[in-house]
């Protein structure tokens, strides 16, 4: 199989071609670039102006702006004009969907267009047309007579084009022949590249977005592939999730994706897109890029390809698909592994002295009056406390993983289980006849990379959870070589995650662990996950979180419940365990037809109890219904003050009046079953 990056245990920079976007240089290399789109009126040329600046000094590279007819995209000279006037020279970007006459006029002007291979020239009905190869080669010929105009027009002015493919917009045609996979999302772009190729226009980047990140990191490893097997080289490529929603969730089911292909050195640009302000964008794509870049990065950028400890072995052949998702055999011991969904773990050990209180930062309440638990649909299964033996009775569900000389000392032995080194779980003389939890730092032990034999006396103990964790600076590839060693030698013990943050801020923490995790679980391998930090972080964050913004969390939240949190948001973004309502919302833009966050929060606060239901908020029919990929409602506007409101891809009802828009979005939710009450 040939791979989609350099090499799945060292960190290198996939080679891309250079690109020139105004003067800017992006590929072959140069440091990733970070962008963001204006949500303005793009005919309110003041206000665009405005809101482009803030994100420049936010640090955004390049500005991307909306011209869906041909009014805006002759607007964009003014703008342009207002900002070289005030001294502000970063390449403009003109959004480009259903209409080619707008993008070959941006072209003249701007620095850079982004078509939609999905509607620039096909349309869609959601209709399956089936398609001879002649007939499916005249639809071809017929994109390239009308796709080769612009290439042509940006080959003359110097102007870079993205090729962006969205997950929820590819045509019929590709539907037709492909499905709604991540395959057809490569071919719907490939055929706008050759049309560009043929034209000895190179000056492309390409973007596969999907709102979905298994689906979204599947098909930029697909292009990558497809790409080098055709060409025998990579174009520069643009890396976002679409509507990643806002807040806590938008952050991390855009660093699960985002930073999943990021870790492997692939990604040459980027972008998150959350339902909030632009320039609030910034500085999430700052934390995702400096992990790679700068001192004090998990690599160093002296080099385009610095290797992380040489005792990483290798790996010849590769025993699972990337470019599939399928969850790691596993057996199950109690509640972890085989068809059990991934387990949260939480640490509880930093806490000096543990109450009944401290259990509601991780979901359980108690009710002294009753005597009686309440759980959450986001409460720990487990928590680690160290030494620690608790003086109160636990919620019936929950248990304690201790050290072993806790463990030796606890009465209830299966309330505690023990966790161990690997080496002393070998030893021990004592062990739990239910579970034993096993550490192994994976390739940062005194052991030989290539010496596996600590393994087999673990290996496929029926009491035995492996906790995989790294050292290693880039940990994720450590981990990930230590799961392909378990399915390459058929170790099928269920194995935790393990990992710890020694950043500094809440997003830093967030980002962190939502790409070292969501990398690993995107690929199938993990039953459960454990989420820690250093000591010094710990402190640090214990008094400075609550002051950030977009958080949901109370005034008297602590850094537990924000981990606890986290770690039900990763593995609701990576799909391996659904526990709240997953809002698939697009960011803002200047198509956008009502107050998209304000409208956001409010869907959100009646609806956010309903576990594993998706809920689609859509600015404008450009983002829905095709955008909302695999919503189970849509929310999506139609007109000034007009909302249309969906049932998956099919319309429910036209043309509500905003005022009562989710009044009849809850009506839509109850007369489907997909409400309960509060």
């Amino acid at each position: 199989m040939q791979l989609y990056c350099n090499s799945l245990t060292q960190y290198e920079r996939l080679k891309t071609r250079e690109v020139k976007i105004g003067d800017l240089l992006l590929g072959n290399f140069h440091p990733i670039r970070l962008q963001t789109m204006t949500t303005t009126d793009t005919m309110d040329t003041t206000a665009t102006v405005e809101q482009s600046i803030r994100c420049i000094e936010a640090g955004a590279e390049l500005v991307r702006i909306t011209a869906p007819s041909k009014k805006e995209a002759e607007n964009l000279l003014n703008i342009k004009n207002e900002l070289r006037k005030r001294g502000y020279t970063t390449p403009l970007v003109a959004d480009i969907h259903f209409t080619p006459n707008a993008a070959e006029i941006a072209a003249r002007i701007v620095e850079k267009v982004r078509v939609n291979p999905g509607n620039y020239i096909d349309k869609k009905k959601f209709e399956l047309i089936e398609y001879t190869d002649a007939e499916y080669h005249e639809e071809i010929d017929r994109i390239q007579e009308r796709f080769t105009p612009l290439v042509k027009i940006c080959k003359e002015y110097g102007t870079a084009m993205r090729i962006g493919t969205n997950h929820g917009s590819l045509s019929d045609r590709i539907m037709s022949r492909y499905g709604d996979t991540p395959m057809g999302m490569v071919e719907s772009a490939m055929e706008f590249l050759r049309v560009a190729r043929g034209e000895n226009f190179h000056n492309i980047v390409l973007s596969m977005k999907a709102s979905n990140p298994q689906v979204m990191v599947q098909a930029y490893r697909l292009l990558i592939q497809q790409m080098m097997q055709e060409f025998n080289e990579c174009y520069p490529l643009h890396l976002g999730v679409t509507e990643a929603g806002d807040g806590e969730d938008g952050r991390v089911k855009s660093a699960a994706g985002i930073g999943t292909l990021l870790e492997d050195g692939i990604g040459d640009t980027v972008r998150v897109s959350l339902t909030e302000d632009p320039e609030f964008e910034i500085p999430v794509c700052k934390d995702l890029v400096k992990r790679y870049e700068g001192e004090g990065s998990i690599v160093s950028r002296q080099t385009s390809a610095v290797k992380v400890p040489a005792k990483v072995p290798a790996l010849e052949k590769v025993p699972y698909s990337p470019f599939e998702y399928r969850r790691r055999q596993t057996f199950a011991v109690d509640n972890i592994g085989g068809h059990h969904v991934p387990v949260v773990i939480a640490d509880l050990s930093k806490i000096d002295s543990i109450t009944p209180r401290h259990l509601e930062s991780i979901g359980y309440k108690y009710d002294e009056p009753t005597d009686k638990w309440n759980i959450s649909d986001a409460a720990a299964d487990y928590i680690f406390t160290g030494h620690q033996l608790l003086s109160f009775a636990l919620p019936g569900t929950l248990k304690v993983i201790v050290y072993p000389d806790a463990w030796q000392e606890a009465e209830d032995k299966t309330k505690y289980l023990p966790i161990y080194q690997d080496s002393g779980y070998v030893n021990a003389e004592s062990k739990s006849h239910l579970l034993n939890f096993v550490m192994i730092d994976c390739f940062n032990d005194d052991t030989p990379a290539n010496d596996f034999t600590y393994l087999d006396s673990l290996a496929n103990d029926p009491r035995v959870v492996l906790c995989l964790s790294s050292a290693n600076k880039q940990a994720m590839s450590s981990v990930r070589r230590m799961f392909v060693e378990l399915i390459a030698r058929n170790i099928q013990n269920p194995a935790v995650i393990v990992c710890d943050s020694y950043w500094q801020t809440t997003d830093e923490h967030l980002i962190h662990y939502s790409t070292e995790c969501g990398a690993l679980l995107l690929d199938g391998f993990g039953d459960g996950v454990c989420l820690g930090m250093a000591s010094e972080a710990y402190k640090q964050q214990a008094t400075s979180y609550q002051n950030t913004s977009g958080r949901n969390y109370s005034s008297n939240a602590t850094v537990e419940q924000f981990i606890n949190s986290t770690a039900f948001s990763i593995l609701q973004a990576t799909r391996t365990r659904i526990s709240k309502t997953e809002y698939i919302s697009c960011p803002s833009c200047g198509r956008t037809l009502f107050d998209l966050q304000e409208t956001t929060a409010k869907i959100r606060s009646v609806t956010n109890h309903l576990k594993g239901v998706k809920i689609a908020i859509m600015g404008c029919i450009v983002n829905g219904p095709g955008e909302m990929a695999d919503a189970d409602f849509g929310y999506v506007g139609s007109g000034v003050g007009k909302i249309t409101l969906y049932k998956g891809k099919e319309v429910v009802k036209r043309n509500v009046d905003s005022n009562i828009a989710v009044e009849e979005l809850v009506n839509l939710l109850k007369e489907n079953e997909a409400w309960v009450e509060p």
